[in-house]
């Protein structure tokens, strides 16, 4: 391959989807990936008979995807086949009682009736509230570039005001104010978590997260949820981009010019220099900044540490010799007191007592995921990032038998387990590149985290761009297939 016009470090989803946009606009790409395989967070696991994924599972706002393969010259449906989900999500509560929210509104209406008459006109106007902010917000916040609080004149006088006067209020004071049972409550609270946040800290404006999923539905990819990566990497190769597993970035090399430096290029960890015009980080900005940058940028990289991060995760993947028909695709077995399990995440930063605990079941849909007779749990609970509070060497087995008590509560008979691993903060963090293991970047617990977030051009070195989950417009797959387009736009425009 001729030299690159624009190297990209990582082939996470927002590296290939800056790399497919690039290809397909005639540009040379080289994608640097440090691991064995594409697809950064978004992994697979195959032992014991059983296949896992190990990232993300929950895929929304499918047109993102479309529109990456549209962008390519591709219809999606030649390489990937989404299947919906239903029930979505099969929610278990403390006090033994469940509840779906199915793909139709009229079932999971009825439902909600037998909790409380009154919240089946509260969960419908809930649902338009969110509808609402996501029509007003999403050209701003989510498909736009980064936004300023300037950005707010796009937006009509009216909606700007409703808007910014969500963003004054809790999200949980929003969905108090349109449902009332504890339940109810605490299922919409969930989807601040999406991005790794407390729906009792967080901005009002994430009810966008609640829209996205309860009116848009779910989704997922035949052959599992690592297709998508696989389709992208995929896609990729044949307009051209070049991608090397196994090739880890140890720096940024840079031109000194007289105001601005510039990049120059990378340098591998073989020793190996390769020039480009443009680079592309698909990593966690501020590991760039510490770790890929010369030592003049230390002040951006302290300033970058310091900032709070989201949330990280406890994930044990388990093969299960039994079948559990109680069991959706998609299950939430909720702690007993919310409030109480965020105070443990975000304020005295320790793994909480009593988790809520997610559990992900694809052999319910392919069943060629687990051996006859048997299942594949992907199992997540919410923990805080890595710290000094905990010592996850010491904790990890604790933790993963405090978990497995909980799972009890779905069913599960630790006896029946034919395979079972685990994955701290620490381990994630090795695994991803993520800073203390965070799997959403920068926390969204505050009024202005839209705002703050590491922009998609570095302000201080010419050429250097980011993608990924810790830039904007955020964490999770739609997200980070759009941080990769705002990039490649970006490239795009200083040539």
């Amino acid at each position: 391959m001729p030299a690159p016009d624009t190297v990209v470090i990582g082939a996470g989803l927002g590296g290939l989807a800056a790399a497919i946009r690039l290809a397909a606009a005639g540009q040379r790409v080289l994608v640097l990936e440090r691991n064995a395989a594409v697809g950064g967070k978004m992994s697979e696991v195959r032992a014991a008979g059983f296949r896992f994924d190990t990232g993300p599972s929950v895929i929304t706002m499918r047109a993102v995807l479309e529109d990456l393969f549209a962008a390519a010259g591709q219809r999606m449906q030649d390489h990937l086949e989404l299947l919906p989900v239903d029930p979505l999500t099969r929610y278990f509560f403390a006090d033994g009682s469940t509840l779906d929210i199915a793909r139709s509104l009229p079932d999971t209406l009825a439902q909600i009736a037998r909790l409380d008459e009154r919240d089946v006109a509260g969960y419908q106007k809930y649902l338009a509230y969110a509808a609402r902010l996501y029509n007003i917000t999403a050209p701003v916040f989510t498909f736009g570039p980064p936004p300023a609080l300037a950005s707010l004149r796009q937006v009509p006088a009216a909606d700007a005001l409703f808007a910014g006067g969500q963003a004054l209020r809790s999200m949980q004071a929003a969905i108090c104010a349109h449902v009332q049972h504890p339940h109810l409550r605490q299922l919409l609270g969930r989807f601040a978590t999406y991005v790794g946040a407390s729906p009792y800290l967080a901005t009002a404006l994430l009810s966008v997260v609640a829209h996205v999923e309860l009116n848009g539905g779910v989704w997922y990819p035949r052959g599992g949820v690592y297709a998508i990566a696989a389709a992208l990497a995929g896609v990729a190769q044949k307009l051209g981009v070049e991608i090397r597993t196994g090739a880890a970035v140890t720096a940024i090399e840079l031109h000194a010019q007289p105001k601005r430096q510039r990049v120059a290029g990378v340098r591998l960890a073989s020793g190996e220099l390769i020039a480009a015009r443009a680079v592309i980080a698909n990593t966690d900005v501020a590991s760039v900044y510490a770790q890929l940058l010369p030592a003049a940028f230390g002040a951006r990289a302290a300033r970058l540490a310091r900032r709070k991060v989201s949330c990280s995760g406890f994930i044990m993947l388990l093969g299960v010799a039994a079948q559990h028909a109680q069991l959706a695709h998609h299950n939430i077995l909720f702690s007993a007191d919310y409030a109480r399990e965020f105070q443990q995440l975000f304020a005295q930063e320790i793994p909480p007592d009593d988790p809520t605990v997610y559990v992900a079941i694809t052999s319910k849909t392919d069943a060629a995921h687990a051996p006859a007779g048997c299942e594949n749990w992907f199992v997540l609970a919410n923990v805080p990032a890595s710290s000094a509070h905990y010592n996850w060497e010491e904790g990890r087995a604790r933790y993963a038998e405090l978990v497995l008590a909980r799972l009890a509560r779905l069913g599960l008979d630790a006896r029946t387990l034919r395979f079972s691993t685990s994955f701290t903060p620490p381990d994630l963090e090795r695994m991803s590149g993520a800073r203390r293991g965070a799997l959403y970047g920068v926390s969204f617990n505050h009024r202005l985290a839209p705002f703050v977030r590491p922009r998609n051009a570095a302000p201080d070195v010419g050429g250097l761009y980011f993608a990924g989950g810790t830039t904007h417009p955020g964490g999770g797959v739609p997200l980070v297939l759009l941080s990769g387009k705002l990039a490649a736009e970006l490239v795009l425009q200083q040539v």
